[in-house]
């Protein structure tokens, strides 16, 4: 018997993983009255984007293909919260956003160990929290495997995927010629910081002899604030799980190595002899492992032919970005191939959910695609999208008493529309409108002011599909006879296209910096956000007006009294431009 205390929790959906997939799925669970508790092995949640790892966020590229919803969420609260781009901040911010959350219990530092599966449904996990030394049996309805390594796979029996497929399982161009155990690699991040005056460094014997032979394809830039040294990748050729300890000590010996080499090099050490290391990564950033099989796995064919799923829940943009398994000890190979890929493409629920266990979701890394397609489905802003589909999910799974093959099955436009009403974007689809806003009188001095209530939240190719005006501008709704207002939905415009700005201003707006520079300006809150603005109700009882001072996201949600029969929008300020742009104005 267990000297350890024993502690039993019972909850409608428990997450495993608290990475951004992960925390999405938690948050956006939660926020739609859904009890969950929320399981991360480390000290802090983001995962590779966390100050342990220190990968900035990735997504799709291109003109207005940002993602938005709960990752934006994030990175606006960053954005006003942490100008000089701290990580220790950046860690705040996301342990805030779950922490507010009173449907969410949070356990740190708690390992998944073990689980009971009875009958194709996961019935219960057992966890260790280490700091107090604690088991935790977690019983639930639901669980989402956003833990990267999917951890839940091998405790269930869950069908998965490890290492490479050969061309022809799948006809993909891009995949090797022979299916194998290879992945791709895990990173050690460094991150340098600059002095007045000269840093020496006197290398460690352990290190690794770093030549400019192993660096004719990879060129450090320590002037480069996005310098963070993701080449130094190593493991791919081994067990990404099982040797991950064997594989992080070389890592470390080739981040110590590398820095010796930049210090000491007769031909480096005078650019960087003011440079000294500010951190260096213990615990690697991972890039793939297991990956589930669902009732759909997404393949090279569904990425390059843009993913025209009836049941698209997220979307990508990444190229795909197959690393060399080799990684860093492959000196004669580019460290990646980034193959094209179109920008967006849909991303189907049926790749969230495992094809046997009937209650098991899974986001992030670890979703059923081909190793080829995963190239570009792995990056953290798509894990993002992809964890809060199943929180949403999740949600409507808990409410409707169904599976997540249930949500597909009965409940999928149900799925999207809740995606989009809390601003993730779902291409080739359109947002219902409320029948009161469809319904209500609209007066503007705003130019394509109909544009509020059209569907779409965003510019798609040379539509903008926005309302634009001036400072002072106004929106008003005159409700139907006996409609009854609860809420104002707002989408603003936070300037997708932030980081392809000119490079001044790029730099200022990138999600995280890395090196740390001696001139190093303050980023911002976008611009074209609307900051203050006041909302104008009309009721039986009179006037009430609602303002909004200081405001920084770009979907704003306002309760509005019951009774309300008219509703005016008045612009009053922005962050910085002369102008108004609204992408939605809703009443439900």
């Amino acid at each position: 018997m267990s000297i350890f205390p024993k502690i039993e929790l019972q909850t409608q959906f428990c997450v495993v993983g608290g990475g951004l997939s992960g925390l999405a799925a938690a948050v956006s669970a939660a926020r739609r009255g859904t009890k969950v508790v929320l399981v991360q092995d480390r000290p802090m949640l983001g995962g590779n984007a966390s100050s342990e790892v220190r990968m900035w966020v990735c997504g799709a590229h291109g003109k207005n293909m940002r993602e938005t919803g709960i990752v934006e969420e994030l990175e606006m609260e960053n954005q006003h919260r942490n100008p000089y781009k701290n990580y220790n901040i950046w860690d705040s911010v996301m342990l805030e956003m779950v922490q507010k959350e009173p449907n969410i219990t949070l356990l740190l530092n708690t390992t998944c160990m073990d689980g009971v599966c009875q009958d194709n449904l996961l019935r219960s996990i057992t966890c260790w929290q280490m700091t107090t030394q604690t088991f935790y049996t977690i019983t639930a309805d639901l669980f989402a495997d956003c833990s990267g390594d999917s951890i839940l796979a091998p405790i269930t029996g869950a069908p998965y995927r490890m290492g490479r497929e050969g061309r022809e399982e799948y006809q993909e161009s891009i995949a090797p010629e022979k299916a194998d155990a290879r992945t791709m690699g895990m990173s050690t991040m460094i991150v340098a910081r600059e002095y007045p005056e000269e840093r020496i460094f006197v290398a460690p014997a352990w290190a690794r002899k770093v030549t400019a032979e192993d660096l004719k394809l990879r060129t450090p830039n320590l002037r480069s604030s996005s310098e963070n040294f993701w080449y130094l990748e190593l493991g791919g050729m081994v067990d990404s799980i099982k040797d991950t300890e064997t594989v992080r000590d070389e890592l470390l010996r080739l981040a110590y190595g590398i820095w010796d080499y930049l210090k000491n090099d007769p031909e480096q050490k005078e650019k960087n002899k003011n440079f000294d290391i500010d951190w260096i990564g213990i615990l690697p950033g991972k890039r793939e492992s297991r990956r589930y099989i669902g009732d759909h796995v997404m393949t090279q064919h569904d990425v390059s032919s843009g993913g025209h799923f009836d049941d698209i829940v997220a979307y990508g943009g990444w190229s795909m970005d197959d690393h060399h398994p080799g990684g860093f000890d492959a000196s004669n190979e580019p460290p990646t191939i980034f193959h094209p890929a179109p920008s967006p493409y849909g991303i189907p629920y049926r790749s969230l959910y495992s094809k046997t266990i009937e209650n098991l979701f899974f986001a992030g890394r670890n979703i059923s695609v081909t190793h080829s397609a995963m190239s570009s489905t792995r990056v953290m802003a798509t894990c993002a999208l992809c964890g809060q589909a199943v929180g949403t999910a999740a949600a409507i799974a808990s409410k409707r008493g169904t599976t997540p093959r249930g949500v597909y099955q009965n409940h999928i436009r149900e799925l999207q529309q809740n995606l989009m009403d809390d601003d993730c974007y779902l291409p080739y689809i359109y947002r219902e409108i409320s029948p009161i806003t469809r319904d209500a009188i609209l007066e503007s001095d705003m130019e394509n002011a109909e544009a509020l209530r059209f569907g779409i939240d965003r510019p798609v190719g040379d539509t903008d599909n926005g309302a634009l005006g001036k400072i002072g501008c106004h929106v008003t709704y005159r409700l139907p006879t006996e409609a009854k207002a609860t809420l104002a939905r707002i989408v603003l415009d936070s300037d997708l296209n932030r980081e392809t700005l000119p490079e001044e201003e790029y730099r200022l707006n990138r999600p995280m910096f890395h090196n740390m520079l001696l001139k190093r300006e303050a980023s911002y809150t976008p611009k074209t956000i609307l900051k203050d603005f006041t909302l104008v109700c009309r009721t039986d009882a009179g006037e009430i007006q609602i303002p909004v001072r200081g405001n920084y996201q770009r979907l704003v949600k306002l309760p509005l009294p019951e009774d309300t029969r008219e509703v005016t929008l008045i612009a009053e300020a922005t962050h910085g431009v002369d102008y108004v742009h609204i992408f939605a104005f809703e009443i439900q």
